[in-house]
């Protein structure tokens, strides 16, 4: 009987944990509700898998060549997506999800070209900080690089 509840307990501990490490499918639910909210101007459906206090940072060259840094409040982002013209279709296509995960805290590396209204417009790599809540995975960084032109490395 000792043996049973042993296991039992084991099998409970072991369940436990493994609910904080974010695996590649689940990376990919996540991020893929939150790239559904953007093209769909769903923000509620973003802010699904969010953190109230996420943060967004873009980082670009200008075009004096400057390397810039970009910070974004979430509200004027999901004001942007929300208030995007009904004629204008955004499109991120992601091309990789690269996951690393530690306990309650991940980091996923997903490149990626973004379309307008069907046209190539820009490339670059999202990195994706997470961390697990009460809630479960939510998204409280995300940072990304903008190329405009070549996209080769």
């Amino acid at each position: 009987m000792k043996t049973v509840l042993y296991l039992l307990f084991l099998f409970t501990l072991t369940s436990v944990f493994a609910q904080n490490e974010l695996s590649e499918n689940n990376a990919k639910i996540i991020i893929g509700e939150f790239f559904r909210g953007f093209h769909e101007r769903d923000t509620v459906r973003m802010k699904s898998v969010t953190s109230p206090h996420l943060q967004l940072r873009t980082f670009y060259l200008s075009k004096d060549g400057e390397n810039k840094v970009r910070y974004l409040r979430i509200e004027d982002f999901l004001k942007a997506v929300a208030a995007r013209p009904e004629d204008q279709k955004w499109e991120e296509r992601l091309l990789d999800y690269q996951v690393q995960s530690d306990g309650n805290l991940a980091h996923v590396w997903t490149p990626y070209e973004f379309y307008l209204n069907d046209a190539f417009s820009h490339c670059g790599a999202n990195s994706f900080t997470l961390t697990y809540t009460d809630e479960g995975w939510k998204i409280i960084l995300v940072l990304d690089s903008r190329r405009i032109g070549s996209c080769d490395n």
